[in-house]
This record gives structure tokens, C-alpha cells and sequence, in this order.
């Protein structure tokens, strides 16, 4: 019975796991997840009558394997896709058309955190929320894993470890590790060498009115504006009462930079006015509730260099995520954990 310890609980572990589960049904998953919720930076809240996808705001269409996950695995109850088009703007803030239409943009109504609540459903992972992991150690003489969270409490042994935290994250928990060697020390260098941007999301909830605008998001293309991304969580079945209004404006990430720490009601507040006036509506200036979330590692820049990674595995440790792919979205972190899953099983 193969022992697998998995680190985050993110889209990528959720399908890591799913595929391990599936393919060899003895295996023992034990995940440590150091929040309270499920899926990442794919996070969904709620607030009264009020569900909205604050960090990812929909899973697209990519390959036929992501696609089978979301029609078949995940089913289809409660799955929403958005029609509406996807705008422009550009550092005036002038709007225009934009992207395909046609263009899959799925959710639920319960929110984006179904992709890992279904995925994990699959399977009998046993799932330790609100633990953080504080040391990886490595059993030369056994080939086993071991983890140790911020308690001092110990879980394992593993015979496999699956890291699924951002590349900055996963970098300390290499640095920290009772376990030394080549692998390890190019394994680090790999990982730390991965550069992020950050990500400031403002959530604007207006009870008086829906907006009348054909489109569903706005996204700066010319990457000059302080704000990247407006989204009507409106247009997510289930999400919003009728007649209500409920955006969800991302920064640009140098904006995020310059004002993560600042103030929580001044940044809400700064980004309300930017986009009332790329909307050209004044009312958005003065919404009636707000809620925003800040991530210090939100898109990867870059993904990690493929050899150290894979010369990992020698030692039973797969990294999994967005930024192993190379891609900072939520398909492709998908993507590359049914990859992965599919490696550790034929290892298994």
C-alpha cells in the first residue's frame, strides 16, 4: 500500500490525487493544507446572499482531458458557463470588443473551490486543513518522507511527497529540509529562481442596480493601466440576486506591488474610482459592501526548469502547480497535475 503525503491542497493536488486514487485505490493520500479552504488561488467566498470567485474567476476550455474533467468527472450539476464576452481596455481606459464569445468560462454556482471539493470527493485522502507545514525530512537509510507542521506534530512516513505551494513557498520548504544532496540543492536553485507577481482583488457589491454592459469582464491589454481586470460575478448563475450588481477588480500587478500593504479601505476604495470611471458609470465609485484579498504569489512569471524537477522524482518528490507548468491559470495547473498523477502512478 503506497503511502503518499501531499503538501497544499490546491487544483494540482486535487487532480494529482484523483488520478493516484483512481489508478492504484490502496494507496494511503494524507494532504496538509494550511488554510482552511480547498483549491488555492481558485478561492470562492460567500457573504449572505452573495457567492463569488475572488482569486481565479473561471476555468476555460483547454485540452480534451481538462475538458472530460469538467463535463464528465466533475459533472455537470451546478455548472455554470458564462456567455457574455470578454472586453478590452487600454491604459486611457478607452473599451472596446474584444475576445471570442464562444469561448468556455466555467464555474459553479457553488464556486470555483468545487473543482478540488469534486476532485477530492474521488477520492479517500485524508485531508488536514489549517496545517501548515514547517519541515520536510528525508530518510536516506528507509526512502521515506516525513512531514512536521507549525505544532510540532509529525505525519508520515511517506514513500512519496507531493509539493503543491507556490514556487517561493515550496523554495523555504526545500531550504529547511532534513535532507541534503545534489537533488536537493538543484531542486532549490530551480525552484527559487521562479519569480512571481502579486495580486490585489477588490470586490464591489452594489444592491440598487445590475449594470446594462454586453460583456462579462474587462481586461487591460496593454499592461499600463493600474487596473488588469474588471468581472461581473453577476453573470455566474446563482452567484448574485437579480438586479444586484457584484464586481471583481484585479490590479495590475505593478499597482498590487506598490500597494499591498497599504491600508485595506484606501486600496478598495482607489480601485472603486478606477473603475467607475473605465466603466463610465459613477455609481460604481460608492458600493454598498466590499470584501478584497491580497496574494503575494499569485501568477509565476515563468515556470521552473524541467531537469531538477524531474531528476526529483528519483528521490519519490513531484512538484505540482501553475508554476510547474509554466502557465499562472487554473486549467494549467489541472492540466499539469493529471500529468504528474499519471507519472507517480507508473512509478508506483
Amino acid at each position: 500500500m503506497p503511502r503518499i503525503g501531499v503538501v497544499g491542497a490546491g487544483a494540482g493536488a486535487a487532480a494529482v490525487s484523483y488520478v493516484v486514487s483512481g489508478a492504484v485505490p490502496d494507496a494511503e493520500l494524507t494532504v496538509l493544507e494550511k488554510s482552511g479552504g480547498l483549491c488555492g488561488r481558485a478561492a470562492t467566498r460567500r457573504h449572505e446572499e452573495l457567492t463569488y470567485d475572488y482569486g481565479a474567476n473561471y476555468l476555460k476550455s483547454d485540452d480534451d482531458r481538462v475538458n472530460e474533467l469538467v463535463g464528465e468527472t466533475l459533472g455537470t450539476d451546478g455548472l455554470v458557463d458564462v456567455t457574455e464576452p470578454i472586453y478590452t481596455f487600454d491604459a486611457d481606459g478607452e473599451v472596446t470588443p474584444g475576445r471570442d464569445a464562444d469561448e468556455h468560462k466555467w464555474s459553479f454556482d457553488a464556486g470555483l473551490t468545487q473543482i478540488a471539493k469534486r476532485l477530492f470527493a474521488e477520492t479517500d485522502a485524508t485531508i488536514h486543513r489549517r496545517t501548515r507545514v514547517e519541515t520536510i525530512r528525508r530518510d536516506d537509510a528507509s526512502e521515506e518522507w516525513s512531514l512536521v507542521d507549525t505544532d510540532g506534530e509529525t505525519y508520515g512516513p511517506f514513500d512519496v511527497l507531493v509539493l503543491n505551494p507556490p514556487a517561493p513557498q515550496t523554495a523555504d520548504l526545500l531550504r529547511n529540509a532534513e535532507w541534503t544532496g545534489e537533488t536537493r540543492d538543484a531542486l532549490l536553485s530551480a525552484v527559487a529562481d521562479v519569480t512571481y507577481d502579486p495580486n490585489y482583488s477588490a470586490v464591489l457589491h452594489y444592491t440598487d442596480f445590475e449594470l446594462d454592459v454586453p460583456y462579462y469582464a474587462l481586461v487591460n491589454t496593454d499592461k499600463d493601466h493600474d487596473v488588469g481586470w474588471i468581472a461581473r460575478e453577476e453573470c455566474k448563475a446563482g452567484h448574485v440576486p437579480e438586479g444586484e450588481t457584484l464586481l471583481i477588480v484585479q490590479a495590475s500587478p505593478a499597482w498590487a506591488d506598490a500597494h499591498y500593504d497599504d491600508p485595506p479601505a484606501e486600496n478598495v476604495a482607489a480601485l472603486a474610482r478606477q473603475t467607475a470611471d473605465i466603466v463610465g458609470d459613477d455609481r460604481l465609485a460608492d458600493p454598498d459592501w466590499t470584501d478584497h484579498q491580497g496574494w503575494r504569489y499569485a501568477l509565476p512569471q515563468r515556470g521552473v526548469a524541467g531537469g531538477p524537477v524531474d531528476s526529483a522524482r528519483d528521490a519519490d518528490l513531484y512538484c505540482v502547480g501553475d508554476w510547474v507548468a509554466g502557465e499562472g491559470r487554473l486549467h494549467a495547473a489541472l492540466r499539469n497535475g493529471l500529468d504528474v498523477g499519471e507519472r507517480l502512478v507508473y512509478a508506483l
